[in-house]
C-alpha cells in the first residue's frame, strides 16, 4: 500500500542523485509508471548476469574472459544505477512505503552475494574470499541495521561501503578486461589475480568499516547515558 505522506528512513548520501543525467532517468521512468519496488528487484537480475559473466571468465579463454570482465563491470555499474533510481523513483512518485524498505534492502544483500561470490570462481579469484566477502558484506549492513534499531542512524561511513565494495569490484573487472595477461594480477596470474586482491581489500576495508560502526554505535550509546 502506497501512503503519499510516507519517508524512506534513511537515505545514503550520494552526490551522483543530483546529477542532471540521473534526474532526467528517474522522471523518464515515473512518466512511464515504472514502479521503485520493480527496479529494486532489477538490480538482483543485473547482479546475476554478472555473477554468471564472472563465473565464466575461469572457463574462458583470451578475449573472450577480457569481453565477460567487461561485461561484468557493467552489471555491476547497472545495479548500482538501479539501487540509486529506486529511491528517486519511490519520493518523486510518491510510491515510498514501509513495504518498500524490505524492498530497498533485500535485494542489495542478495545482489552484493551474487557478485562477490561469483567474484570468488572467476577467473583470477578465490572462492573462499568470495564467501568470506559476501559475509563481511552482510555483517556491515547488519551493523548498520542493529545501529538504526537503537536510534542511531546515518551509518553509511566506510572505508568499504556498498559503494567502495563495487567500485572495487568495477575495478578489478575493467583492469583483467584491459591489461595484458602476464601484468601483475592479469589473467595469467591464476589465483594471485586482481579479483583475489580486490575480494581481500574488500575483506579488510569491511572489517575496518564494521569496527568502525560499531565505535559510532558506542559512543552514540554511551553519549545518551
Amino acid at each position: 500500500m502506497i501512503d503519499a505522506t510516507y519517508q524512506p528512513a534513511e537515505r545514503r548520501p550520494l552526490a551522483s542523485r543530483d546529477l542532471e543525467i540521473v534526474g532526467r532517468a528517474a522522471s523518464w521512468l515515473i512518466a512511464r509508471g515504472v514502479s521503485a519496488n520493480a527496479v529494486s528487484l532489477s538490480s538482483m537480475a543485473f547482479a546475476a548476469l554478472a555473477s554468471l559473466c564472472l563465473v565464466q571468465t575461469h572457463a574462458t579463454n583470451g578475449g573472450g574472459a577480457r569481453l565477460l570482465f567487461a561485461l561484468a563491470a557493467l552489471f555491476v555499474q547497472l545495479r548500482l544505477l538501479a539501487n540509486l533510481l529506486d529511491g528517486m523513483i519511490a519520493v518523486g512518485s510518491g510510491q515510498a512505503s514501509p513495504e518498500g524498505e524490505l524492498f530497498n534492502e533485500v535485494p542489495d544483500r542478495v545482489a552484493d552475494a551474487l557478485i562477490l561470490i561469483g567474484a570468488g570462481f572467476a577467473a583470477g579469484g578465490t572462492p573462499a574470499l568470495g564467501y568470506l566477502a559476501a559475509l563481511v558484506a552482510v555483517f556491515v549492513t547488519y551493523i548498520r541495521a542493529l545501529g538504526s534499531s537503537t536510534g542511531v542512524h546515518s551509518l553509511f561511513m566506510g572505508p568499504m561501503a556498498k559503494p567502495q565494495r563495487m567500485a572495487a569490484m568495477t575495478a578489478a573487472c575493467v583492469y583483467c578486461a584491459c591489461v595484458p595477461a602476464g601484468w601483475p594480477g592479469g589473467l595469467a596470474n591464476g589465483r594471485l589475480g586482481a579479483v583475489s586482491v580486490t575480494l581481500a581489500l574488500i575483506v579488510a576495508g569491511g572489517a575496518l568499516t564494521a569496527v568502525r560502526r560499531l565505535r559510532h554505535i558506542a559512543a552514540e550509546l554511551r553519549a545518551r547515558t
